[in-house]
């Protein structure tokens, strides 16, 4: 097999600009497209070559790499007249790493094996900062030679690295993943909420609960954030909205039926309709009256 060494990054971000610049870092000949230059700026100045379209990203590379916003994103740079699959040569590795439909990842799967593509969804936790610090965990679907070749790559910018099965696979287990972080984060704002309507000290609370059974990162990662006032994104809850409506709408089709899940999607869409999208998953102790 050829060495992969040029990479088409579509989407630099929060998480996606980090990612690029590791991967830069690494020796990749990197190429970039986002829909705001100003975003990719940094990476051009490292040394990144600005492209103006997906099109031109996706030309004559060996692997392109997309981390964008949501599904309907994700369908129009991969299946446009001039998007990803149109564009790829032949053998490039195609690597969607937005948490999206599961339905959709089969889709591209199934659409770039026409073409003599390798289409594999590989959507990402740890957020922010384990973008930053290359640790993120990588969670894969599609074929299992193509996620052998591609494992190099993401050793780059991640430190568990899961093949999950069929095309698909990766973006089913995010999902499971934001289910178990929704309910997680909901439980500590309602212990919290009860601590405040009790008239107990939260912060005396805070300091005897979330180093026992209770810990959980939701808990000393992200309400803590929230708790001293800040609720600047590591991940915005507009994204934690979309992830769950994937879920949920999924969960339909798949015969699962998840309460939790739909409290909490409603609770999140509340919180964005107040204009808290933009913040970050701590928000939402607002929606409780804890903040």
């Amino acid at each position: 097999m050829a060495t992969l060494k040029k990479i088409g990054f579509i989407g630099t971000g929060i998480m996606g600009a980090a990612m690029a610049g590791h991967l830069m870092d690494a020796g990749f000949e990197i190429s970039v497209y986002n829909r705001t230059k100003a975003k990719a700026q940094e990476l051009i100045n490292r040394g990144a070559k600005w492209c103006d379209t997906v099109s031109e990203c996706a030309k004559n590379q060996d692997i392109v790499i997309s981390i964008v916003g949501y599904p309907k994103d994700v369908e129009q740079i991969y299946f446009a007249e001039d998007g990803i699959i149109n564009s790829a040569q032949v053998g490039t590795y195609l690597v969607d790493m937005t948490t999206s439909s599961p339905i959709l990842a089969e889709k591209i799967f199934t659409a770039a094996k026409e073409k003599n593509l390798h289409a594999v969804d590989a959507p990402v936790t740890g957020g922010d900062v384990g973008a930053k610090n290359a640790t993120l965990t990588i969670l894969v679907g599609g074929e299992e030679e193509d996620f052998n070749a591609l494992k190099p790559v993401f050793e780059i910018i991640g430190k568990n690295i899961v093949y999950e099965g069929k095309a698909g696979a990766g973006q089913k287990t995010k999902i499971a993943n934001q289910i178990a972080i929704a309910g997680t984060l909901a439980g500590v704002c309602e212990a919290f909420a009860y601590a405040k309507a009790s008239g107990l000290d939260v912060e005396k609370v805070y300091s005897a609960i979330s180093t026992g059974a209770a810990s959980s990162f939701q808990m000393t990662g992200v309400a803590r954030q929230g708790l001293d006032g800040n609720v600047k994104p590591g991940f915005m809850l507009k994204h934690l909205a979309k992830d769950l409506s994937i879920g949920n709408e999924t969960a339909t089709a798949y015969g699962a039926t998840l309460p939790i899940l739909s409290m909490v999607l409603h609770e999140v869409r509340k919180m964005e309709e107040s204009g808290f999208g933009a913040e970050g998953t701590q928000a939402l102790l607002a929606y409780y009256g804890v903040i």
